[in-house]
Formats: C-alpha cells, structure tokens, sequence
C-alpha cells in the first residue's frame, strides 16, 4: 500500500511538474502577446485573416495537409530554410497569435508553407498545382486535388474568367468545348495559401536572429 502511495503521489508530482513548466511557463512568456504597429499609420502585424482565408484554414485541416507541411521557418543554423527559399526570418511566438489552431506541423515530406504566400503569390499557379503537382513541380509526389475542381462546358466563345490554363503539352487538359473551373472549397484553400506571408518584421524576430 505504501508504495502504491508513493507511484501515484510521484506520477502526479511529475505531471503537475510538466504543466507547470510546458503550459504555465509558456502562458507567462506569451500569453499577454498582442499584434503590434511597426510604425505609424500601418496596421497591426500579424494581419488578421480574411473570413475566405479562414474558411480555407478549415478545408486545409479537413484535407490533411498539415501531415505534409509545416508552418514554421526555422532559425538559421537549425536546418537549411533559409537556402531553400521558405522565409526570410524564423517565425516568432507574435505571428500565431491571432490563431486559434496553430498548423505548426510534425513533418515536411513537402516544403513549409509559413511564408507560401509571399514566396508564391500567383493564384493560377496554386490552383494548377492543386489540380495536379506535377505541372507546377515535376516529380513532385504530392496527391493530386482534382476533385476540387469541376468540368464544365465553356458558355459562349470564351472561358471563364477562374477557368484554369492548362500547358499545351498536358495530357490530362478537358476535351475541346469544356473548361476546369475551381470549387468554393479550392478558392477559399488558395485564399488561405496566399494568406500565409512572413512579410513583416518583429522586433523579436530581430532580436532572435
């Protein structure tokens, strides 16, 4: 009985220990975090996302892209970010906090999406590579998204104007007569792809370079 005691009172010693230094500790360090004006006249940084852009949050998370992809640029010396291109400074505590589900991300079998929106900001070109990677990035092994996007007959002599432009040389392009058009699930996605941007200075992400 006496040691039934002392396992259950030290199991419970150690997980109030762990709280208090991973979930009391961080609320202390960053729970007060508010955005902030770099300079006057300009808003507040991070932006808050538009209601499309949030909308395409939970097409994202409904997709599983977060087993793919990251959302954190790490800090020089910490991986090889910065040479492939994926920001031009670590992401801080202050850009998550107007998150109220931080995509942070576990693996990167594809590259880090913190600052896709910035580094690709061309719609046409995230809506080809959901459609299909391997236009836009041959070899890629990314999953094709093609169901969101429909075929449609083209009304009229022309396309419409959200209608995808496929490369000549593509072999899966509709037949002649018919357009690719995206969903309101792949416009809001891209919307919130083209949201993620690291264009904006903090002063602690200054401080941490």
């Amino acid at each position: 009985m006496k040691d039934l005691l002392t396992i259950f009172f030290g199991a419970l010693a150690t997980i109030l220990f762990s709280f208090t230094g991973i979930v009391m500790m961080s609320n202390i360090q960053y729970g007060r975090l508010e955005p902030i004006v770099l300079e006057e006249g300009e808003p507040a940084y991070p932006r808050t996302p538009s209601g499309e852009a949030m909308q395409g949050k939970e097409v994202y998370v409904d997709l599983g892209c977060i087993y793919c992809h990251s959302q954190q640029v790490r800090r020089k010396g910490f991986g090889a970010d910065f040479e492939r291109g994926w920001g031009d400074r670590q992401s801080v505590p202050r850009d998550y906090i107007l998150q109220k589900r931080v995509l942070l991300g576990t693996m990167r079998t594809g590259p880090d999406l913190m600052n896709v929106g910035d580094r690709i900001p061309t719609r046409d070109w995230h809506h080809l590579h959901l459609y299909d990677p391997k236009i836009t990035s041959p070899g890629s092994i990314m999953s094709p998204f093609a169901f969101l996007y429909k075929k449609q007959k083209i009304q009229g002599d022309e396309l419409s104007p959200n209608a995808l432009t496929f490369p000549p040389d593509y072999e899966n392009a509709p037949e002649e007569g018919y357009e690719v058009v995206p969903t309101e699930r792949a416009h809001v996605l891209v919307e919130y792809l083209l949201s993620l941007k690291l264009d904006y200075e903090l002063p602690e992400s200054k401080f941490a370079e």
